[in-house]
């Protein structure tokens, strides 16, 4: 896809049940550029894009981006390898998601970050199989948090997307998705997925120059071309190298959202 067509336009294709749409941009205030920063040799991008690919229950995949010229990079990298892209809104991410929705016409939406280089297909497929057979609106593994930061996945119906575009009424929830599908569980079905161990103090995410060391150590360590070595791996390497999760574990999570709350706004209302 690219910024004026869709490949579901003037086509008979049928509708994909579940699409993972992997937001991406270059804009990153903390560490500009990331994605498309190498481990093993390999941008972060192109890991994510071969783990969310990887996941059995995921029909489709797209990067959606944003319309400013310092995100054409991510165009032609999408672009150079055969991957379908959206170009859109910058800060309006919420927007991002039901424009590709739209276009596209999923039953089922999921929601992965390109800063999650580490993603384990495994878990993708378990959110999914959960939300399906829940029957929820929205399921995910970050309401009460066990996963490690960097494994996080939200799956949501495509009518909650539209519901929470249409409704969405505060800076911060335009910008990190879904914040007001998780505020009003009286009108959506929320389901959690956890682990019986909490794991959730291990940091896996790209935000900050020491995640990057962190991130180069594992790739290091467990990276083989043709292999997605997956979250087992990285913990039993972990297990063996504790003094690895000290690089980047002082750094706060969430600190993008805090940020966001912090200097929050009310919108006008929206147009249908």
């Amino acid at each position: 896809m690219n910024r004026s067509s869709s490949p579901a336009t003037g086509s008979n294709r049928r509708p994909p049940r579940v699409l993972a749409i992997i937001q991406a941009r270059c804009g990153s205030t903390r560490l500009p550029g990331k994605v498309l920063m190498r481990l093993a040799g390999i941008p972060v991008l192109a890991h994510v894009i071969d783990r969310v690919a990887a996941c059995r229950l995921v029909d489709d995949v797209i990067v959606a981006t944003t319309l400013n010229p310092k995100d054409l990079p991510l165009v032609a990298f999408c672009a150079a390898r055969g991957v379908p892209v959206y170009c859109g809104s910058d800060n309006d991410v919420l927007d991002r998601y039901y424009q590709v929705s739209r276009l596209l016409r999923p039953e089922h939406v999921v929601r992965i970050t390109a800063d999650c280089p580490l993603i384990d297909p495994k878990v993708i497929d378990r959110a999914v199989r959960l939300h399906l057979a829940s029957g929820a609106d929205y399921t995910t593994n970050t309401i009460a948090r066990t996963y490690p930061e960097g494994q996080d996945v939200e799956v949501m119906r495509g009518a909650a997307l539209q519901q929470a575009w249409r409704s969405a009424r505060w800076d911060s929830e335009r910008e990190h998705v879904t914040p007001y599908i998780r505020k009003h569980p009286e009108t959506f079905r929320l389901e959690n997925m956890a682990l019986k161990q909490d794991l959730s103090a291990n940091r896996w995410t790209l935000d900050e120059p020491n995640d990057l060391r962190f991130l180069r150590a594992v790739f290091s360590a467990l990276h083989a071309r043709g292999h997605l070595f997956g979250m087992d791996d990285a913990l039993r390497l972990l297990a063996r190298r504790p003094r690895l999760a000290r690089i980047n574990s002082h750094i706060q999570r969430n600190a993008g959202y805090h940020k966001s709350l912090a200097q929050d706004r009310r919108l006008p209302s929206r147009r249908d």
